[in-house]
């Protein structure tokens, strides 16, 4: 089936900011709109929010004036839900109760007619639970928006088990024609955003609850090496810790128990606390007029040495070649089976999952010295480092001196397995890669819908082609090993992948 022809009318149920927002998608695509809420004054509420955005969009001169009159006229408020009837598509963005929506559709049902589409813009629930009871429930699918959804590019279209194929293409294609990056996924707890996601904000939490380094610290460490625009505690604060942690709990739920998805309890602790972000004032981090953000910690200035060995190969060799060169290091080359930077007593190696002790221990490395992963080691400004237990000061001070001759701030990290962002995003690559074998999406799809729905600094598949789908391996068996936890378990399509060696992307 083709994409709606922007001549049929779209209706939308709710007109919170979701389905406001939703509304000017539609309007904006040249679609006629009715937007309908049940509360009193609420409808009006939500156009009124459209045009006050709109509007600052014609003083920032990003749209004309006439542009915006002509958005708006094609909103029509309307007053029960039996106006709904002419919709060729009703989107519904109401509050996350599967009866209530259950309800709403079966209504639909009897207003609307045969060939209407409805489409939930449920972020959690179940599509083939919300269409049990409706006569034509192959009709029925999933239209996930992200918040705000007239800038946010994402839109997953969610399959439940009797949605019509070719109901899911034209609303797909729909989606793309409204400007939106489409994904189509079945529907499976969390489908495929609020699933992935997950050890972004788990790790970090492990991480603190460790006492690898701080919130600041953490933070500055997934923005700078990462690429992340804002830290997982960060990203929690602004989510709200009610819904964050809800939507963890609902999803660890769901998976029956599955160690991947559990709470953690310094958010539940947040939680009873009332310490839910942002909106309360509180969070991980403290916020109002007068107070101040913390810094991240940084090691203070070091004397760098004058030449450095480089041993072995990696894919981010050159990078390190090319900043030592610019910095005037001299550079000594030896034959190793593994890439290491040794200078003076340090050796510093890239974290494969073991912490610093136990790696020294057993590759019988003296003061070793870890770094973590970066998106790109020339141009993030930090860089992360841990030591083993045996390392000695003046081994850890050549390091860090290193480091910084070559233009990067050190953030100190405790002892901790698979240190900062190395874990994380390992982690996020696992998961995804379960999804794709869960058969929720394809590998295109999830990195699409990580990078748009979450703005994600490339797609966890893509990443994890990049660092090596080996290394990835290698850090999950070694978190494993360290936690003796399933929580680590790598999926068995990595597992494959790197039995077949081949690429995520192949």
């Amino acid at each position: 089936m083709d994409a709606l022809e922007t001549d049929r009318i779209v209706a939308v149920v709710g007109a919170g900011a979701m389905g406001s927002g939703i509304a000017q998608v539609a309007a904006a695509a040249g679609h006629p709109v009715l937007l309908y809420d049940a509360v009193d004054g609420a409808a009006q509420k939500g156009f009124d929010r459209v045009a006050a955005g709109l509007a600052k969009l014609v003083e920032r001169e990003r749209m004309a004036d006439d542009e915006r009159e002509a958005l708006l006229q094609r909103i029509t408020l309307v007053g029960s839900l039996s106006e709904l009837a002419p919709a060729a598509l009703v989107i519904e963005a109401i509050v996350e109760k599967l009866d209530f929506k259950q309800q709403v559709f079966a209504d639909l049902e009897d207003i609307c007619g045969d060939e209407v589409i409805l489409a939930s813009n449920t972020s959690s629930l179940s599509i083939t639970a919300i269409g049990a009871g409706l006569r034509r429930p192959e009709r029925l699918l999933g239209m996930h928006f992200f918040n705000p959804a007239a800038i946010m590019k994402l839109v997953e279209i969610i399959s439940g088990l009797a949605t019509d194929k070719d109901i899911a293409a034209s609303i797909f294609a729909t989606a793309e024609n409204w400007g939106k990056l489409a994904v189509h996924a079945r529907s499976t707890p969390g489908f495929i955003v609020n699933r992935v996601a997950r050890p972004f904000y788990a790790e970090g939490l492990r991480l603190l609850q460790e006492g690898a380094a701080d919130v600041a610290t953490i933070d500055a460490i997934m923005r700078d090496c990462g690429g992340f625009r804002m830290g997982p505690f960060e990203l929690m604060d602004l989510i709200g810790h009610d819904v964050n942690y809800a939507v963890t709990a609902s999803v660890f739920d769901a998976y029956y128990g599955d160690r991947r998805f559990t709470p953690s309890l310094l958010q539940k602790e947040l939680v009873d606390g009332g310490f839910l972000g942002r909106k309360s004032g509180r969070g991980f981090y403290q916020y109002g007029e007068a107070v101040e953000k913390p810094a991240a910690a940084v090691c203070e200035d070091r004397a760098a040495p004058a030449s450095v060995i480089l041993r072995g190969e990696a894919s981010y060799r050159p990078a390190f070649e090319s900043m030592l060169t610019a910095a005037g290091i001299a550079i000594e080359h030896q034959r190793a089976d593994e890439f290491a930077i040794v200078c003076g007593e340090a050796t510093l190696c890239q974290t494969d999952g073991r912490m610093a002790t136990v790696r020294a221990l057993e590759d019988e490395i003296d003061n070793l010295v870890l770094f973590d992963l970066a998106l790109d080691y020339e141009k993030t400004p930090r860089i992360a480092l841990s030591k083993s237990d045996n390392t000695s000061n003046k081994a850890l001070d050549a390091a860090v001196g290193l480091l910084q001759k070559i233009g990067k701030q050190v953030s100190p990290v405790d002892d901790v397995a698979g240190l900062c962002l190395m874990r994380t995003v390992c982690m996020l690559a696992n998961e995804a890669a379960d999804a794709v074998n869960q058969q929720v999406c394809n590998a295109a799809a999830v990195d699409i819908a990580m990078q748009g729905g979450v703005n994600y600094p490339a797609g966890p598949l893509a990443w994890a082609d990049a660092i090596g789908l080996d290394n990835v391996l290698e850090v999950l068996d070694n978190l494993g090993q360290n936690y003796a936890e399933d929580r680590y378990r790598p999926s068995p399509l990595l597992i494959r992948r790197v039995a077949a060696g081949r690429s995520f992307h192949e």
